[in-house]
């Protein structure tokens, strides 16, 4: 499962063979948590990520979406840079692509 993401020590990952694992999603790991977060609606449907990092998580498919959604139609993933602002989680966050 290829990492495409890293960011406040969560590491967002998406599943080669997308045909069998739809809806399309994405894996999101912090520390012993982890997740599946719709890339539709940006919610995750699966999993314990405790909810300050799903926000986080939320801003970065937001921001990404249309480049998610790319890597699970083609399987051609890229890595993608996600930097947040001065506090932690701040809103202020902005993608900055590779």
């Amino acid at each position: 499962m290829p990492v495409i993401a890293r960011f406040f020590g969560i590491t967002i990952k998406m599943y080669l063979r997308q045909k069998e694992h739809n809806p399309p999603h994405i894996h999101a790991i912090y520390g012993d948590y982890s997740g599946l977060f719709s890339i539709e609606s940006g919610e995750m449907y699966e999993g314990d990520i405790p909810s300050k990092e799903q926000k986080l998580i939320k801003l970065f498919i937001s921001n990404y979406r249309e480049k998610l959604y790319d890597m699970w139609e083609t399987q051609n993933f890229t890595s993608l840079k996600f930097e947040g602002g001065a506090s932690y989680g701040s809103q202020s966050a902005k993608c900055i692509d590779d």
